[in-house]
């Protein structure tokens, strides 16, 4: 093939265009966690009493469990206990103490609320915006993530900042892991329209990895040996993050006065849902959030957890703590961790950095996924990641609260199987009762018979109680609602919220049983070594054809009609007992259906249902955030890549020199997609573009864009 002649518009661009500032590399060392760690000692941020708080929390979770054993002993234990009732005693301890634990924790949430707590470490939003002293970065890790949404909300962050004067401390980082080729070239091209858009040309980079290890955890961790000596402290942000100037400005500052403290987590707001799933989960995250997170904040204290997202991290802290080594073994247990946050949070404490949450600071917003479907494929990723955490609570060093979290972590998964093991359990005592003939007189002499028994007013009594543990922190949220005025309007009054929360009770007890079998799937395709792979999320579009939903969701339907035709074989009452369960299991498929779609979900908000304050009277970031999304998504165009660069030399001249450093291969080996697309290159080179195009594999389309005799050659295909 002829040798290509670069345009001389793109060249001029290539000379001048700088997608990164100049390197500040810093050391990031791989930590041991099973090596003695020197002792990390005490933050001088924790606050005073930390023992007692957590006292607080854990005599009353124990004292509640034992009154929920006792009881259930006394209903199972009629006329002696069999094996199968012992199991459920044990089952019905574990999730009881799971559930009351949840319920002690909420109640100093309740109070926080009630008082206007949740703010420390100097970060009071009712005070003037601090004054800055240091650098910050925002850092914007993203995977074949829409480019339009990530640069609008990007562009509101940037003007919000600009507006609150404290700008020139702040620069942007958009950190693509990206391997959609297509993708790739449309991040390229949005970022230089937000820099052309913004004048941002100084403050706002891009870098795109060639080959994305360790995935989220490496893409930040390449960026602070390369990049994090220029900067004290710097922010991760999720690709559907936006954060208010204020927000920003008060966290860079609160970690800038408190030396001590490695990294401050706020609680993000879910915006934007519109299916009536999203809805259901940005309703239960306004108005149950708060009182779970002030709770959690109040005795975490300096022992908090990291959701790896809308937080400050000091940049010492954790290059010198967070290097995170690769566990022993095959995936999914071996290999790197994939919930990186909690360990990253747990090292930097093991070390004595103090870790923080404040929950009274708002400004942090984030988005959830539109169906049941996008949760239970989100889940499993989540799942696997908090399991392969077993491997991680043996390490050395590490807080109690620390190992609490990744306790905490691997029971919001395991609690799914317990669960259906639990309810399993309840049938076959039912069975055994009905079909297996009682043994009346024992080997001892009797003059009376020993009948098979439970008690049902006592079972009856601790359902009730169960219930109430399980719902009351729920209505505590609602009364520290209507205490305050702004968040009750913004829920659409006292009684649409009280509506709201009722049907979103009432839903999501529903879907609950499926979520159980999903979960319960799951665990058990992680324990025989099935991993889940890396996927990008759906933001907004729920929508699935109906044909996947019901192959998806046939098998919970099926399993309904199962347990519901065996519960009433046994027993009507049994039946009438578990019909809570049943019933979501046998209604999966018009749940997943319903719920995902986006015209029930604006419905509600159009009569007032499951309404936040951040959607009645929108914070202007997030507004303006919308209002560039949509003017941008006017101006798409549908275009390819090769023709994206061809049509654009600015473009063509930026991507050539934002091309990265291909790694070096061992033992002298190649790229196989490169050489592979190099040669179907030469075999259609008269062929049309299309026809080329249509030769390429995706992975050889992106080796082919990624280097520079590839670029050449694709580049000469589609002048033709």
């Amino acid at each position: 093939m002829d040798e290509i002649v670069t345009a001389p518009a793109a060249l001029q661009a290539q000379e001048r265009f700088r997608a990164l500032p100049d390197e500040a590399p810093l050391a990031m060392p791989v930590q041991s966690l099973f090596k003695k760690p020197p002792s990390g000692g005490r933050p001088a941020s924790q606050p005073a009493f930390s023992f007692m708080r957590r006292a607080a929390i854990f005599l009353p979770t124990l004292a509640i469990t034992a009154v929920g054993a006792n009881e259930m002993f006394r209903v199972l234990n009629v006329a002696g206990m069999t094996i199968p009732e012992w199991f459920v005693l044990i089952l019905f301890v574990l999730l009881f103490a799971w559930i009351a634990f949840s319920l002690c924790s909420s109640l100093p949430g309740f109070i926080s609320l009630l008082f206007r707590n949740g703010w420390k470490l100097g970060i009071d939003p009712t005070r003037p915006l601090p004054e800055l002293r240091q650098r910050t970065a925002l850092l914007m890790p993203i995977y074949n993530e829409d480019p339009t949404r990530i640069m609008a909300g990007l562009q509101a962050v940037y003007e919000d900042l600009e507006a609150s004067g404290r700008l020139d401390h702040f620069d942007f980082f958009i950190l693509s892991d990206t391997t959609d080729a297509e993708v790739w070239i449309a991040e390229e091209a949005a970022f230089l329209a937000l820099r052309q858009r913004t004048g941002g040309e100084t403050r706002i980079f891009y870098r795109r990895r060639f080959k994305n290890v360790e995935r989220k955890a490496g893409n930040i961790s390449d960026w602070v040996r390369r990049f994090g000596a220029a900067y004290q402290q710097f922010i991760i942000f999720d690709a559907d993050s936006v954060m208010t100037a204020d927000a920003i400005v008060r966290l860079s500052a609160g970690i800038e006065e408190n030396p001590d403290v490695g990294l401050i987590q706020t609680l993000p707001v879910i915006i934007n849902g519109s299916t009536l799933f999203a809805r259901l989960q940005q309703f239960a995250g306004r108005v149950y959030g708060p009182l779970i997170a002030h709770g959690i904040a109040w005795w975490h204290g300096s022992e908090g957890n990291y959701w790896g997202h809308n937080a400050v991290i000091r940049t010492r802290a954790f290059a010198e703590q967070a290097g995170l080594p690769h566990m022993k073994g095959r995936s999914p247990f071996g290999g790197h961790i994939l919930s990186h946050d909690f360990i990253e949070a747990a090292l930097m404490r093991r070390a004595g950095w103090a870790v923080h949450m404040v929950a009274g600071l708002q400004g942090s917003y984030e988005e959830s996924p539109p169906s049941l479907t996008d949760v239970a494929a989100r889940d499993r990723r989540w799942c696997q990641g908090n399991l392969q955490h077993m491997a991680v609570l043996p390490a050395r060093g590490l807080h109690p609260v620390s190992r609490l979290h990744l306790l905490v972590g691997i029971g919001s998964y395991i609690t799914a199987p317990l669960w259906f093991a639990f309810l399993l359990s309840g049938v076959l005592i039912a069975l055994q009762a009905r079909f297996v003939p009682p043994q009346y007189f024992g080997d001892e002499m009797s003059l009376f018979p020993s009948w098979p028994a439970q008690d049902p007013v006592r079972a009856a009594w601790v359902f009730g109680g169960t219930m109430a543990i399980l719902l009351l922190p729920k209505f505590l949220a609602y009364i520290a609602l209507l205490t305050r005025p702004e968040d009750r309007k913004g829920c659409g009054g006292a009684i649409r919220a009280f509506f709201s929360m009722i049907l979103e009770t009432l839903i999501t007890g529903l879907i609950a049983p499926v979520m159980m079998l999903i979960q319960s799937v799951a665990v058990f395709d992680i324990l025989i070594g099935r991993d889940a792979g890396w996927k990008p999320q759906r933001r907004d579009d729920g929508s699935i054809p109906f044909s996947d939903i019901v192959h998806r969701y046939a098998w919970h339907t099926a399993f309904g009609i199962l347990t519901a035709w065996g519960a009433y074989e046994v027993a009507p009452s049994l039946f009438l007992w578990m019909t809570p369960v049943i019933l979501g299991m046998v209604l999966a498929i018009p749940l997943a259906a319903l719920t995902a779609w986006r015209s029930i979900g604006i419905g509600a908000r159009r009569i007032g249902l499951f309404l936040i304050p951040e959607e009645t009277s929108p914070p202007p970031v997030v507004a303006r955030a919308r209002a560039i999304t949509k003017d941008l998504q006017v101006d798409e165009t549908d275009t390819g890549a090769v023709q994206r660069l061809l049509a654009d030399p600015e473009l063509l001249g930026a991507h050539r020199s934002m091309l990265p450093a291909r790694p070096r291969r061992r033992s002298g080996g190649v790229d196989a997609h490169l050489v592979v697309g190099l040669a179907k290159l030469e075999d259609v080179a008269d062929e049309p573009m299309e026809v080329v195009l249509g030769d390429l594999e995706p992975r050889e389309l992106g080796a082919l864009l990624g280097d520079p005799r590839g670029l050449d050659q694709l580049l000469a295909i589609a002048r033709r």
